[in-house]
C-alpha cells in the first residue's frame, strides 16, 4: 500500500477502535438490534446530507442497490448485530482477539475467489504474527473467558467470517465506477431499511426504558465518526488496496484501544503491550512485502557483489 493508504488505515483503526469502548456502553441499554438500527439510521443520514451538500448523486439502476443491500447485509447488519449480542456474554478483549481473525479468513478467501490477492508465504506468516501480537497485547487474562460463553464467542467469529466476504463482495462497487461515499451512502440507507421492520418487531424498542443520556451520547458517537466517517475511509482503501490490505485494521483495533485507554484513563502500557505491538508490525510490514522484499535483494548475492 501507499503511504497515504497506510495513513487511512490507521485512522480507520482509530475510529473503529475507539466504538468498541462505546458500544460496550451503549449496548447495556439498547437492545442489540435496535443499537444496529440507530447506528446505521443516523451513519446514513449524515452521508445523506454530506452527498448532497457535495451535489453527487447515488446510483438509481436495480443492479447497484441491490449490491448496496448485500453489503448492508455483509458489512453491518449481520456483523454489527452478531458483535452487539456477542459483547452482552464475551469480555472486550476476548471480542478483540477474535474479530482479528478476519485477515486470516480474508488472505485465504482472496486466494481461491480474487485473481490479484493470492495466498503467498510471506502474507500467511504475516496474518500469524498479526493474530499473535493481538493476543499478546490482550494478555492471558482475556482468555480465562474461552468455553464459558460459547455461543457469544461464535456469533463474534461469525461476525468476522461476514466481514472477510464483505471485503470481497465490496470490491464490486469499485470495478462499477461508484464512487466510496456513494457506496457507503448506498449500503447504510440498504441497513436501514433492512433493518428497521426487523428491530420493531423483535425488540419493541417503544416498551422499554429509556435510555440515559450517556447511552445516546455513545450511540451518536459510535454512529457518526465511527461508522458514517469510518465507512468512507474503509471503501477508499478497499477500491484502490484490496480486500486482504483492508483487513489490516483488525490488527491495529488492539493497539488503538492500549492507546487510547493511556490518553484518556491514564492507564498504563506493559511489556506485553510493546511486545504485542511489535509482532503487529512484523506482521504488517510482512502483509506489505515491501520491506522484505528490499531486505532479500539486499541479502542476495548479486547486491553483495
Amino acid at each position: 500500500m501507499t503511504a497515504r493508504e497506510w495513513m487511512l488505515l490507521v485512522a480507520l483503526a482509530i475510529l473503529w477502535g475507539a466504538g468498541y469502548p462505546l458500544l460496550t456502553v451503549a449496548v447495556r441499554e439498547f437492545p442489540p438490534l435496535t443499537l444496529t438500527l440507530l447506528r446505521v439510521a443516523l451513519a446514513a443520514m449524515m452521508l445523506h446530507v454530506i452527498i448532497r451538500a457535495m451535489g453527487l448523486r447515488l446510483p438509481a439502476d436495480r443492479e447497484s442497490w441491490t449490491m448496496f443491500a448485500g453489503q448492508a447485509f455483509l458489512n453491518n447488519i449481520i456483523p454489527f448485530s452478531l458483535i452487539s449480542w456477542g459483547q452482552l456474554y464475551v469480555p472486550g478483549g476476548v471480542t478483540s482477539v477474535l474479530v482479528a481473525s478476519t485477515p486470516f479468513f480474508t488472505v485465504i478467501a482472496a486466494h481461491y475467489f480474487t485473481s490479484d490477492e493470492k495466498m503467498t508465504p510471506l502474507r500467511v506468516s504475516g496474518v500469524l504474527l498479526g493474530m499473535a501480537g493481538v493476543a499478546t497485547i490482550i494478555g492471558p487474562a482475556a482468555f480465562t473467558h474461552f468455553g464459558i460463553d460459547v455461543f457469544g464467542e461464535l456469533a463474534i467469529v461469525g461476525a468476522a467470517i461476514s466481514y472477510t466476504i464483505a471485503g470481497l463482495y465490496g470490491r464490486r462497487a469499485g470495478a462499477r465506477g461508484i464512487a466510496p461515499i456513494a457506496t457507503a451512502t448506498g449500503m447504510l440507507t440498504m441497513s436501514t431499511v433492512i433493518m428497521l421492520p426487523i428491530a420493531l418487531i423483535v425488540d419493541r424498542p417503544w416498551g422499554l426504558a429509556p435510555p440515559s443520556i450517556e447511552a445516546w451520547l455513545c450511540l451518536i458517537a459510535i454512529a457518526l465518526p465511527s461508522t458514517a466517517l469510518g465507512y468512507l475511509i474503509f471503501f477508499r482503501i478497499l477500491a484502490s488496496a484490496g480486500a486482504t490490505n483492508i483487513m489490516l485494521v483488525t490488527f491495529l483495533l488492539p493497539v488503538t484501544a492500549v492507546l487510547l485507554g493511556v490518553t484518556w484513563l491514564g492507564e498504563r502500557l506493559e511489556h506485553r503491550h510493546f511486545a504485542g505491538m511489535a509482532l503487529i508490525a512484523l506482521g504488517l510490514s510482512a502483509i506489505d512485502g515491501r520491506v522484505w522484499q528490499r531486505w532479500r535483494r539486499g541479502r542476495s548475492p548479486a547486491a553483495a557483489e
